[in-house]
């Protein structure tokens, strides 16, 4: 069995830099890590891979300046080999474009199952699994909290409000995984150094057989046109309970038409 994870490296949340003034997005010319949203799709996979009795995780990467930190943390973990699109050309790229790059990548691996993150620490756009679904014509289930295969057929718990849908589909396909499905593994010593000689393949946008006016800000279908702090939060109003605190309360739920 192979199954491709899509990864995504990001700024570390803890020191995510600065926003480029011109573009209005976020610098990203500084040391990349895993977004932990993808670890839990690395760690999902791993574990498909081990219940199927054999078959390899493979990575796809879009990220710039050939930065390949965070796939080596992935690649610690267990997956066996990445492919990375870096190009000065992907700037501003939207999430429809990484969709169709990263699936021209998925399409030439032929995996039978594609596993990406709900949606990234830094982008929340949350369309991309279902983009590259799109792209490649294939099923597609949001939310999986559990993953079952037998022969060419998928049966996904899909994590609901209530509770979660028993959902079955034909592979290949894409699922969407959300934090918390499974614990991801720590990169033992032995994987990180085993993770060192493993493949990482880098492409640039020519490599796929795409120009720089289909990717980046050329070929991008939106524009960051304004950047505002977000207001501090005022504090909120204290009730002393004199006996018609219930009163007070239902008046204020009553003025937000909460009720």
């Amino acid at each position: 069995m192979k199954v491709a994870v899509c990864v995504k490296q990001i700024p570390d949340p803890a020191d995510p830099g600065a926003l480029d003034p011109e573009t209005r997005t976020l610098k990203r010319d500084v040391k990349l890590i895993l977004d932990e949203s993808d670890s839990y799709g690395v760690e999902m996979a791993l574990q498909l891979v081990d219940a199927a009795g054999g078959g390899e995780v493979v990575l796809v990467s879009m990220a710039p300046n050939n930065e390949r930190s965070g796939l080596s943390t992935a690649l610690a973990m267990g997956a066996a080999s990445a492919t990375l699109v870096s190009d000065p050309a992907l700037v501003g790229t939207d999430a429809l474009t990484t969709a169709k790059i990263l699936g021209k990548i998925i399409s030439d691996q032929e995996p039978d199952l594609v596993i990406a993150g709900s949606e990234s620490s830094d982008g929340y756009t949350g369309t991309v699994p279902e983009q590259i679904a799109g792209v490649l014509g294939w099923p597609s289930v949001t939310a999986a909290k559990a993953v079952a295969i037998d022969g060419s057929a998928m049966k996904v718990e899909r994590q609901t409000d209530a509770g979660y849908d028993e959902v079955e589909c034909s592979l290949p396909a894409v699922i969407s995984v959300t934090a918390g499905v499974v614990e991801p593994r720590y990169p033992s010593f032995k994987g990180i150094m085993a993770a060192k000689s493993k493949p990482v393949v880098q492409m640039t946008v020519a490599d796929l057989g795409m120009t720089a006016a289909e990717v980046g800000w050329a070929g991008s279908g939106q524009e960051v046109v304004d950047v505002t702090v977000a207001p501090v939060r005022e504090a909120g109003e204290k009730i002393e309970d004199d006996g018609e605190a219930h009163l007070k309360i239902i008046e204020f739920l009553e003025s937000v038409k909460a009720i």
